[in-house]
């Protein structure tokens, strides 16, 4: 559901609350361009007099016009910050409205925005006042409040501010559903070039920290069953896209380490919104990014959920993404050697690497296939892609592709396809 955003405000906000109903305004103004927000993937229970419910389902989302989600109510701490990143809104030198809430302004409004069914959560980041570990206080001291005083029990995703020191880090995983560190930049390189007070260090190691108590606690709870919780739905990160002039082979490479190393549960990419003029920064006159931002997405679906590699999608003769074809059917023709397969025989895991054939539909081809051979016909009951997946496979020896097998022709029958279908723009659901 949409909602109002002056009307919800002016409904919690009256009265003597005006410069509350101001600092809301800036605040979650502020916090558009942090996109970590997806299904909580929490089991938080409720309890006996407690309000709210993140458990399994529990947060519903609605979705804003550029297609993120909104279910949550998305606010910064404070948009007040010590630092001059090139990228960022919030950059000290910036002359910008600023506002900080107090702890008990921010878990109020939570609660309000809660009991009039606005919200289900509560997505909180913020910028650096003073110092990490001061700003991490006031959050902590936030998540304390809404978790013990008022007894909430609903989804929170935290942003942890890198350079705090760890004991709040181990105390916020204690309260928050989710905790995230935004890596920012895909190199160590572009970070000193656009956040210079930054460290990479300072970023990497609370990832690893947070990685690392996630273990000991799954671990403890299978002996202990009502040990406590440490961020049950686990850390994710974010990077900007488009902002330095690092490759997508990078970018994917970093995502595989972080998921390899941390475990992480998603790396979310931002396609880089020029809000600040910099030397350092690209010119970018036109739109953002978004065709990139959705290929690495599709790329990164791969690394998790298909078996495919980084150095398998992208090598050193191809550092970036095709922005013609999906990077599913980019490796498979580039490895045409390895096709057509018979859809009848092919292994689970090569199935999977049919361009138009998800995971769903592999898993039911290899189940139907052992009642009996299966036709051309059956595999569009499969929810297969077929104006792709024909020209990888054949079905009883048959191949059913209407152009050549080889790369060139089939390439551009696929890209004539997508023509077909509207220009590329990001989802719109209103």
């Amino acid at each position: 559901m949409k909602y109002n955003s002056d009307k919800i405000i002016s409904n919690i906000c009256s009265g003597d609350s005006v410069k509350l109903m101001e600092k809301l305004k800036i605040l979650a103004d502020s916090a558009k361009y942090d996109v970590s927000c997806s299904s909580s993937g929490s089991n938080r229970k409720n309890t006996p007099g407690g309000i709210g419910n993140a458990y399994a389902a529990g947060i519903c989302h609605s979705w804003a016009d550029d297609g993120r989600c909104i279910s949550l109510l998305k606010v910064l701490f404070t948009n007040v910050c010590i630092y001059d990143c090139a990228y960022c809104v919030n950059r000290i030198t910036n002359d910008i409205p600023r506002a900080t809430f107090t702890p008990e302004e921010l878990c109020e409004l939570t609660i309000q925005f809660y009991r009039r069914n606005y919200i289900e959560g509560l997505f909180l980041s913020s910028a650096v006042l003073k110092s990490p570990d001061y700003t991490m206080e006031l959050m902590l001291k936030s998540l304390k409040l809404l978790r013990v005083n008022y007894r909430f029990n609903g989804y929170i995703h935290l942003k942890v501010i890198p350079g705090a020191d760890p004991v709040l880090i181990d105390q916020a995983g204690l309260y928050a559903d989710r905790v995230s560190v935004n890596i920012e930049l895909p190199s160590k390189q572009s970070l000193h070039l656009l956040a210079p007070h930054k460290q990479h260090e300072q970023i990497i190691t609370p990832m690893s920290y947070i990685g690392e108590r996630i273990k000991e606690f799954n671990s403890e709870r299978k002996r202990i069953r009502n040990a406590p919780a440490f961020a049950p739905a686990g850390q994710s990160t974010q990077l900007i896209v488009g902002a330095t002039p690092d490759t997508d082979a990078r970018i994917l490479h970093l995502a595989e380490n972080l998921y390899n190393r941390f475990s992480l549960k998603r790396v979310y990419y931002s396609a880089y919104i020029p809000v600040n003029q910099h030397p350092n920064l690209p010119a970018i006159y036109t739109e953002p990014p978004l065709l990139r931002e959705h290929r690495i997405y599709q790329a990164d679906w791969l690394l998790r959920f298909y078996g495919f590699k980084a150095n398998e999608l992208l090598d050193e003769f191809h550092q970036n993404l095709d922005m013609d074809v999906d990077p599913k059917c980019s490796w498979a023709l580039r490895n045409l050697h390895l096709f057509p397969v018979e859809v009848n025989k092919a292994p689970y895991e090569m199935l999977l690497r049919v361009p138009g054939i998800g995971v769903k539909s592999a898993l039911k081809i290899v189940r139907a296939r052992r009642l009996g051979s299966l036709s051309y016909d059956d595999l569009k009951q499969f929810r297969v892609v077929l104006k792709r997946a024909k020209y990888f496979i054949t079905c009883r020896g048959k191949y059913y592709g209407d152009t050549g097998f080889n790369s060139e022709s089939i390439r551009v029958s696929i890209a004539d396809n997508k023509k077909e279908d509207l220009p590329y723009e990001q989802l719109r659901m209103f």
